[in-house]
């Protein structure tokens, strides 16, 4: 019996989430400062992860793909909550630190993203 796509989407969805919680956590337990760099290392780790799985298996594997971009780097990555901060730091006056977030998020993440297409595509061959 072969398990549909959607519900392994779901399922690594929820994984992927799940990964999020233990790795911002951790790094909240290490960074105790006002700067959300957890979350900063969520989706940049996430978008290096979705440039790898672009270059190395969507043309070769489009369901591992999705399963794997849409599934788990969705649930795992959480562009909202770092708009949330940064406009938490803006309304508490720390406008340095809101717009060092968003634009280093922005940045970081099109950094990570295009790493990950380079390794991607060492992986692939």
């Amino acid at each position: 019996m072969t398990v549909p796509v959607f519900v392994l989407v779901s399922l690594f969805g929820g994984v992927g989430a799940a990964c999020r919680f233990l790795l911002d956590s951790s790094v909240r337990s290490r960074w105790p400062r006002e700067f959300p760099l957890g979350t900063l290392v969520v989706n940049v780790s996430g978008s290096f992860l979705i440039g790898v799985l672009t270059a190395a298996v969507a043309t070769t594997s489009p369901p591992a793909y999705v399963i794997g971009a849409t599934g788990f780097c969705g649930g795992f990555t959480t562009f909202s909550t770092s708009m949330v901060e940064s406009v938490r730091l803006a309304r508490a006056g720390d406008l340095r630190r809101a717009t060092a977030n968003t634009v280093g998020t922005l940045l970081l993440t099109l950094a990570g993203v295009a790493a990950g297409v380079v390794v991607g595509q060492w992986l692939g061959g």
